[in-house]
Parts: structure tokens; C-alpha cells; sequence
């Protein structure tokens, strides 16, 4: 397991032990982290687990696929940092990894 902290957009912070192999959405899913409702169900189809990956950790969350560019082409507020989080696939390498949601996933 690693642990993830994930900011809602009002400043409140969830830090969840999340398992490896899961996504960081999948994480924020199975403990009710508000902000990332993944309507899709994880599939990079509706953009509603957007997050905002902290600066420190854009080269440990890797690039985003063309799939994934193209989804968050939909999203509001996108960001050089904006990532899927339904594309994140949780290793060790994430262990304190450090997530926002953007203002319009209140």
C-alpha cells in the first residue's frame, strides 16, 4: 500500500492508503474522496476524476496517453499538471503522492 493525499478544491486533505495495482481513482473511489465521481467507471471516457498531480510528481505519474489528452480536451480548468486520475496506476514510486481536484468537481 501507499498512501495518496487527495485536496478537495476547499482545502480539505484525505490521506488514503490506497493498494498497489489500483488507480489512483480507484483509491479515491473505495474511500469516498469527494470530487472524483469517475462516472465511466475508470474507462478515460468522461473526465469526472480529473485531478491536478503536484508539481514534484508529474515524472513519477508518467505521460498522459493520447486517449487521455483527448478526454481532458472536455475538462474544465485543465492545467499542465491535470491528469486522469483513472490513468495513474498506483507503485511504490507513488508513495506520498499528492493530488488536487479542480474547482468545478466541488
Amino acid at each position: 500500500m501507499v498512501k495518496i493525499t487527495y485536496v478537495e478544491h476547499s482545502g480539505l486533505m484525505h490521506v488514503i492508503e490506497v493498494d498497489l495495482g489500483q488507480t489512483v481513482m480507484e483509491g479515491a473511489i473505495a474511500n469516498r474522496v469527494p470530487g472524483i465521481d469517475a462516472d465511466c467507471g475508470g474507462n478515460c471516457a468522461c473526465g469526472t476524476c480529473h485531478v491536478y498531480v503536484d508539481e514534484d510528481w508529474l515524472g513519477a505519474t508518467g505521460e498522459r496517453s493520447e486517449a487521455e489528452s483527448k478526454m481532458l480536451e472536455f475538462a474544465d480548468g485543465v492545467e499542465n499538471n491535470s491528469r486522469l486520475s483513472c490513468q495513474i496506476k498506483v507503485t511504490p514510486a507513488l508513495d506520498g503522492l499528492l493530488v488536487a481536484m479542480p474547482e468545478s468537481q466541488q
